[in-house]
């Protein structure tokens, strides 16, 4: 790789995470001003929070990974990896939705699902006061069947909004 491009591709990288901090910032002073409104704004804006900062992270390791394939061959390793990456990256975030809708379909008004990308984490935070056994139950083993994984590893957290 030239010079050049290598100058060119970090010159992109700054200017993305420039604006990605802008963006950050004004978001920041926007949530910031809907606080002062009182508790209830605050709470009722994590999952809605949540889900933005989520998909702005996304979004850059998107953006990243899309200058990586478009820097390397398509035959190499490095591309061959990217590719790779953002496939899962992609696959977890279908799972993710499909798993919120689920779970909201079981009678909570909002839920949020994180699935770890290097683990096999599953963290549900769910719009509830208290949690009883029956909907715990009915929460992971609905977590359970849908993506396989361990019972040590799935988390479910109420939080009430």
């Amino acid at each position: 790789m030239t010079n050049a491009k290598k100058i060119a591709l970090m010159s992109t990288l700054v200017l993305l995470l420039a604006v990605t901090a802008i963006f950050n910032f004004v978001l920041a002073g926007t949530r910031t001003a809907n606080a002062s409104g009182g508790d209830v704004a605050v709470q009722a804006n994590y999952f809605t929070s949540f889900r933005s900062e989520r998909s702005t992270t996304r979004s850059e390791e998107f953006v990243q990974l899309d200058s990586v394939l478009a820097v390397y061959a398509s035959d190499s390793a490095e591309y061959k990896e990217a590719a790779a990456m953002k496939q899962k990256m992609v696959g977890i975030m279908e799972d993710e939705l499909v798993l919120e809708t689920m779970i909201k379909s079981l009678g909570f008004s909002d839920a949020v699902v994180s699935i770890g990308y290097d683990s096999e984490n599953v963290n549900v935070f769910i719009n509830s006061s208290e949690l009883t056994y029956d909907s715990a139950l009915s929460i992971y083993t609905m977590l359970k069947n849908e993506t396989g994984v361990v019972s040590g590893n799935i988390i479910i957290m109420p939080v009430y909004a």
